[in-house]
């Protein structure tokens, strides 16, 4: 007869139930977004620095952000706090806080997305172009790819937000909802996701304006 594991025998003793999703720092999911997250982190630390090569060894004349990027900064702010009112509604069980929270959240994107393509038509305005030199071509890219991983996380809202309706109808499935695991860890993950874009779109900013001023 095979011996029980020894984690088995502490949490019979302690009346609790093994749960794989309670060991968040090394569950797959959590390592597949941490290296996620460290990649796209060594990504945008390449570009800056190939920014700011270009413009030093071209001695390329600075570029002025439009202020609609910081307005955007609020934007993006604002569907953190968002993420965290639907994350906080999951766990006291609050189906309408919940479903609220993440229409905000999307609605928010989409806000942040929509001033970024009125930010780019600014910088068009002030005959500043992909093509016009490589400063340029680094900061369309770079604010591209940070617009990508907006993209990128949305269908994953999505998916959060048609299956909270679709299975929030009855008490019994609620209950079910709101009790498993897996949905509670998969939310935490989007939630640092969402963390994580805005720290890095902070960056950015401050890192083209840093560059705008040390001419």
């Amino acid at each position: 007869m095979s011996e029980t594991p020894s984690y088995n025998r502490q949490d019979e003793e302690q009346g609790k139930e093994y749960n794989e999703y309670q060991s968040f720092a090394f569950h797959p999911y959590n390592v597949l977004l941490f290296l996620t997250l460290m990649g796209i982190t060594a990504m945008f630390l390449a570009f800056s620095a190939a920014f700011v090569y270009t413009r030093v060894q071209s001695d390329l004349p600075p570029i002025k952000l439009p202020s609609i990027f910081l307005f955007n900064t609020l934007v993006l702010l604002g569907s953190s706090a968002t993420m965290v009112w639907a994350k906080r509604s999951y766990k006291r069980d609050q189906t309408d806080n919940y479903q609220r929270a993440l229409i905000a959240t999307m609605i928010l994107s989409f806000v942040f997305m929509i001033l970024q393509g009125v930010g780019w038509s600014q910088l068009f305005g002030n005959q500043i172009y992909i093509h016009s030199d490589n400063s340029a071509g680094y900061l369309y890219l770079i604010s591209g790819l940070h617009f990508a991983h907006v993209i990128a996380g949305l269908p994953f809202l999505g998916l959060f937000l048609w299956v909270a309706r679709k299975r929030m109808k009855e008490p019994v499935s609620v209950l079910v909802y709101f009790s498993d695991p897996e949905k509670r860890l998969k939310l935490r993950l989007l939630t640092i996701y969402w963390h994580f874009l805005d720290g890095l779109w902070i960056y950015l900013v401050l890192f083209f304006y840093l560059n705008y001023l040390l001419r």
